[in-house]
């Protein structure tokens, strides 16, 4: 880290489940980033946005990186020399195509799994669970819509797409079980994001996706990759990161500092212990403030969004009911 207090750094993302210290997909390589780095930072969590492209973010004093900037928060901290894993491997071709290969063909099929391939009880966990339920649904299937047009998956090519998909991920575990064989890191026998970029991969997949999951079927036929997930799982998830934060907060932080692995379950069923009330402070009523606007700017989202699909679908029939017509008459 340079010229910032490496005692300051947070890093904020979506809520811990499944346990592990938080189910976002985004938000895991950079969580293991850090701690592949030996970086020593905060952990806290963002319950307001819950599907802002901003998060994950780190920041620390002045400094704030968000995931949406330079292509996102990991890359942010290379260029700005707070952490760098890579400086070895930049001109290594193989690691160049690896990576390329695990932010296209595993993220994608990550996305297509989370949103579209499975029921969805995992995604509305992650994202969602903290809304009302309505507004939570409405927003599950906005959501849906939308991973549809970034994976141009469309009802005339949706099979077609589906294959193409797992066919590039089940490459892709192919390669990189080749690759690991049984070493600790996947190049030159060191950590880089690369193993950030994957090890968030794996266990998300292992853990966030349920049993049913086809991608997560694949991924169990490469033995070596789900034994390097496990040995980071254990060796880089810490006690108390896998807990609910508070619900009556935005943010709660959790030291990610401890080296003692987590051990056991987590307690599907546990509830926070109830705390005598008391007034609330400014902050806490600004982010109440700030929750009401998010829902209404959510809600007028949602009322635009089924508006506007409620016309297309309108043109879409009336389209084809002038298929049966002649017009040469």
């Amino acid at each position: 880290m340079s010229g910032r207090g490496e005692g300051d750094l947070t890093l904020v993302v979506r809520k811990p489940c499944f346990n592990l210290p938080t189910g976002c997909p985004d938000c895991l390589p950079v969580y293991f980033y850090l701690k592949l780095a030996n970086l020593h930072f905060h952990l806290d969590f963002n319950l307001i946005y819950p599907e802002s492209d901003i998060i994950p973010y780190v920041e620390t004093g002045n400094y704030v990186e968000y995931n949406n900037e330079r292509g996102g928060v990991i890359e942010c901290l290379k260029q700005d020399s707070i952490v760098d894993l890579d400086t070895e491997f930049h001109s290594v071709p193989e690691w160049v195509s690896a990576k390329s290969m695990v932010s296209s063909w595993l993220a994608d099929a990550a996305i297509y799994e989370l949103w579209l391939g499975t029921d969805g009880g995992s995604a509305q966990k992650v994202y969602y669970s903290d809304l009302p339920w309505p507004i939570g649904k409405v927003l599950y299937f906005k959501k849906v819509h939308s991973v549809k047009l970034q994976l141009g998956i469309n009802k005339e090519n949706a099979e077609r797409r589906e294959e193409q998909i797992y066919r590039n991920a089940n490459l892709a575990y192919g390669a990189l079980s080749t690759r690991l064989g049984e070493q600790d890191f996947l190049f030159n026998n060191r950590p880089s994001s690369l193993d950030a970029l994957v090890l968030g991969h794996l266990l998300f997949t292992l853990q966030v996706l349920p049993e049913t999951s086809v991608l997560r079927s694949k991924l169990l036929e490469h033995s070596n990759l789900v034994r390097y997930a496990e040995k980071y799982m254990t060796e880089l998830v810490e006690v108390g990161t896998s807990s609910m934060p508070s619900s009556s907060s935005s943010r709660s932080s959790s030291g990610a500092s401890s080296s003692t692995p987590r051990r056991g379950p987590y307690n599907w069923s546990s509830k926070p212990k109830t705390k005598p009330k008391k007034e609330k402070t400014n902050e806490e009523k600004t982010f109440k403030r700030r929750a009401k606007y998010f829902v209404g700017a959510q809600l007028v989202a949602v009322l635009l969004f089924l508006t506007l699909m409620g016309r297309g679908d309108d043109a879409e029939v009336e389209l084809d009911d002038d298929e049966g017509y002649d017009y040469s008459d």
